[in-house]
């Protein structure tokens, strides 16, 4: 893999720098940070989730170091410019488990020159990431706030007549033939990006990549007027089937054809303020360079079961850190998976200290409301509350 510049400075807030650094896990990874004038401030570190980057969190590290922290944000392991993994969809996809995911964040935060760290924040996928952190280190991640995905924890093991758990794999069969089985038939996204097909689906896709990451980004914030999301009341397919087909698919359809129809017009484009056409650019730079497999390595690990088998053993452990959630009001990720919620807030996390629901946002709330997170952020560092 070549191994790229930092990104340049001319498309980064001043103020914010980007450089590398060698992780001490095989990755050379891109570091956007802020606040990095004072070496001994007290560090949060920012993880982002799919289809993203460090860039996703680039109006939220300036108000956080204003505070005085250093706050630092990586692009992850299959991402942007960090070097050092392996996109190939036949190559070494064990190395996208949460368990060495874990690892990258750990080997970061000590090539940094830090012990600990103040915050983990993560964002979608870097969410239960973000809670591995605290849930396998808390000596190291000291607080944890988890975005737009909750984070259930590792299933408990089962007992001696105790019922399969939701989602475990034969469950996962048999629900993908039940949504095939719909009127029309459906499937679950997250098992459509384990595909060998999906990521030349999006990458080379007819409309081309920008449009196509428009569209998606479109679809999934406050501006589809069609995001009403509710809580479901079982992992069943008829339930899945409430949510939009960029959740529970249309049978037929690759993503890209997926998000096609509800591209914004030019006059929604030119409203956007959270995403314009040059900061969406380098995200389609990122992804034009490297594809998607990357990321979509993290989605076999789930679906593949890789990841449900490290975590159990850590079964039965819990959060004990000071832990909460954001989510955008319009965001359909919070209640994807049936009872995540509930089981964070109420059994995963000991010292639960709120949940954070941001009005006017959809699923990349820190990118759609800044000023909202941050405010809840500061005041999570603060006074250890969301809410």
């Amino acid at each position: 893999m070549t191994h790229l510049p930092p990104i340049d400075a001319a498309r980064l807030p001043a103020g914010v720098r980007a450089r590398h650094v060698d992780n001490g896990n095989g990755l050379r990874m891109h570091v956007l940070e802020a606040g990095f004038e004072e070496p001994d401030r007290p560090c949060i570190l920012l993880l982002h989730g799919f289809p993203e980057l460090a860039f996703s969190w680039r109006r939220i590290l300036l108000p956080l170091a204003a505070a005085g922290y250093r706050v630092v944000a990586p692009d992850q392991r299959g991402y942007g410019r960090t070097s050092g993994w392996d996109g190939d969809y036949d190559g070494d996809v064990d190395s996208f488990r949460f368990l060495n995911l874990v690892r990258d964040a750990l080997g970061l935060v000590a090539a940094l020159g830090y012990r600990h760290v103040d915050a983990v924040i993560g964002h979608d996928f870097g969410s239960p990431v973000a809670g591995c952190c605290a849930l396998i280190r808390p000596d190291v991640f000291r607080s944890v706030v988890m975005m737009s995905a909750p984070f259930a924890g590792p299933a408990d093991l089962p007992l001696a007549g105790d019922a399969a758990q939701p989602g475990g794999q034969a469950e996962a069969v048999d629900l993908h033939a039940a949504l095939a089985a719909l009127d029309p038939p459906r499937k679950h996204y997250q098992w459509y990006y384990s595909t060998r097909e999906a990521d030349a689906d999006m990458r080379n896709c007819p409309q081309g990549l920008q449009a196509f990451l428009r569209a998606y980004f479109h679809v999934k914030s406050a501006d589809w007027p069609f995001n009403r999301p509710r809580p479901l009341h079982d992992w069943s397919a008829a339930e899945l089937a409430r949510m939009p087909t960029y959740y529970i698919m249309n049978l037929d359809e690759d993503m890209a054809q997926t998000v096609a129809p509800q591209m914004p017009t030019a006059a929604q484009i030119d409203a956007c303020d959270w995403m314009s056409d040059t900061e969406l650019a380098v995200y389609a730079e990122a992804f034009a360079r490297n594809g998607f497999q990357g990321g979509l390595q993290w989605y076999r690990c789930a679906t593949g079961g890789r990841n449900s088998r490290d975590l159990e053993l850590f079964a039965g452990r819990r959060i004990e850190v000071p832990a909460g959630f954001i989510a955008g009001a319009a965001d359909w990720g919070t209640f994807q998976r049936p009872g995540d919620l509930e089981r964070m807030r109420d059994i995963m996390c000991t010292d639960y200290r709120g949940t954070r629901i941001v009005a006017g946002a959809g699923h990349w709330v820190q990118q759609e409301r800044p000023r909202e997170v941050c405010a809840s952020l500061l005041a999570f560092l603060d006074t250890g509350r969301l809410d």
